[in-house]
């Protein structure tokens, strides 16, 4: 797609947003120190990737070399949602048998240097697919329909990797995980409430009462959606990468697809739905929910019997993480005006799981 042009839809950076600057002298000292294949003397340059709502992510420029910072947002207390030294971990073991994962270099839990622990990462360059991408961005019906197959196979690909072999085989607890999650999200959701949202209530007492058994046992990402994914320049049916690692774990892999599912908004959802545009689903080409799932099903020869509850409870977790960081706005902990309306996500994702449960099926909710 528009390879006569093919940097022009690079993800870039911008300036920094108020607040969260980092120390440049410190950094690019610690940077020289501890990185000797990168002893540029040039001065560094750093910019911010202005996207995503979780931890933060910077672009280092030394010279001729582009590097990837990444370091927990301001105002977290949830060590386990921003454990740098656990994302760079399950990089570092990932790129031993997967390579789509970009190259872990260097983690440091000195926080003198820019007020937290971080890690540097390699920088893989390539075409993001984001919410309100330039209407001239927007891949064509069967490009789009393209890059949809190739989410799917790469998240079946991704379930299929043998981690056993990799110090990942002690990351998680598999046995009892999706009791855990149900409980621990909802947990999460009572600590962070800000506001009387009867359906996620109801949500989270109905996936109490209908959790089904584990299936399988995978390496799962847990955040995975057109936007944690980098398309080759190319050929943007092609997945070279994929980011944002920092909720990876070990589990049921039909899980990772709920949460992927509740990403998925159709051109069909309701208004308040499609107003949250999580990422570009609603583009001609895409499959719906139901299509998504089925195609999964064809790559990964799983069983999805239960999709349902999946679904649901991937709408629940979004919902609470949504919930995390409105409470962290809330108390004056970050600034970013971009979170002062995510409470009518929470409601919204509340909506989604109702109908669903109501209608026993994940698409044409509001047909």
């Amino acid at each position: 797609m528009l390879s006569e042009n093919k940097n022009k839809w690079l993800d870039n950076s911008t300036k920094i947003r108020k607040g969260e600057e980092l120390d440049v002298e410190k950094l690019q000292a610690y940077l020289q120190k501890h990185l000797p294949q990168n002893k540029s003397h040039e001065q560094l340059i750093i910019e911010q990737f202005p996207k995503g709502y979780s931890n933060l992510t910077y672009l280092l420029k030394m010279g001729d070399n582009d590097l990837v910072l990444r370091r927990p947002p301001y105002g977290a207390n949830i060590k386990s949602a921003h454990d740098m030294s656990r994302e760079f971990h399950i990089l570092s073991n990932l790129t031993k048998i997967y390579d789509k994962t970009p190259k872990a270099l260097l983690f440091c839990e000195d926080k003198s240097i820019i007020g937290a622990d971080f890690y540097v990462m390699q920088r893989i360059k390539g075409v993001i697919l984001r919410p309100k991408m330039p209407s001239d961005m927007i891949p064509n019906a069967e490009t789009m329909a393209g890059i949809a197959q190739a989410s799917v196979k790469t998240l079946a690909e991704l379930h299929a990797l043998d981690y056993k072999s990799t110090d990942l085989k002690d990351l998680g607890r598999p046995e009892g995980y999706v009791k855990r999650q149900i409980e621990g999200w909802t947990r999460r959701y009572f600590r962070a409430k800000t506001d009387e949202i009867g359906m996620i209530e109801q949500t989270a007492k109905w996936l109490a009462n209908n959790m089904p058994k584990e299936t399988a046992t995978s390496v799962i990402h847990n955040d995975y959606k057109y936007d944690t994914l980098v398309l080759d320049t190319n050929d943007w049916t092609k997945v070279i990468g994929i980011l944002d690692w920092e909720m990876a774990t070990i589990g049921d892999p039909l899980m990772d697809v709920g949460t992927s599912l509740g990403y998925w908004i159709d051109a069909d959802d309701h208004p308040k739905v499609k107003a949250l545009q999580f990422s570009p689903t609603t583009s001609a080409g895409n499959p719906n929910r139901a299509e998504f799932a089925e195609m999964y099903a064809n790559k990964s020869g799983r069983n999805l019997d239960d999709i349902l509850f999946y679904y649901v409870y991937g709408l629940f977790k979004i919902a609470v993480i949504i919930q995390q960081i409105y409470a962290r706005y809330k108390k004056g902990h970050t600034k970013d005006t971009r979170f002062a309306q995510l409470i009518h996500g929470v409601s919204a994702c509340g909506l989604m799981a109702t109908q669903a449960i109501n209608k026993k099926r994940i698409d044409r909710l509001f047909a």
